[in-house]
């Protein structure tokens, strides 16, 4: 499963009425730590693919997510579950961490 870019407007369908966690990645173009968490985002994506749904979400495209989230800084990396935020991980965080987190969701 690829990682989906998600908007405003797909992310009700992708992420709050997703039958399987998802783990949103709220980044910008223009943030280094957001590039270097890429690689790893990709890495984990391999890993829990079928179990887990990764979505992106550009904030400069879609700020009204990171608004409605309380986003504060980027990256951000949140953990949805039946629809709702279960987890939150801000920063470069490495994949080991990241899915400790998802342990709690598979």
């Amino acid at each position: 499963m690829a990682i989906i870019e998600v908007n405003t407007a797909s992310f009700e369908t992708e992420v709050l009425k997703s039958e399987l966690p998802v783990l949103v990645d709220l980044w910008a173009p223009w943030c280094g730590p957001c590039k270097a968490l890429s690689p790893i985002i990709e890495k984990l994506a391999a890993e829990v693919e079928g179990r887990v749904k990764i979505c992106k979400i550009n904030i400069d495209e879609s700020p009204e997510i990171a608004s409605k989230y309380s986003v504060m800084s980027i990256p951000t990396l949140l953990i949805f579950a039946d629809g709702a935020v279960r987890d939150q991980l801000v920063g470069l965080v490495q994949k080991d961490k990241i899915l400790a987190k998802l342990q709690a969701y598979l």
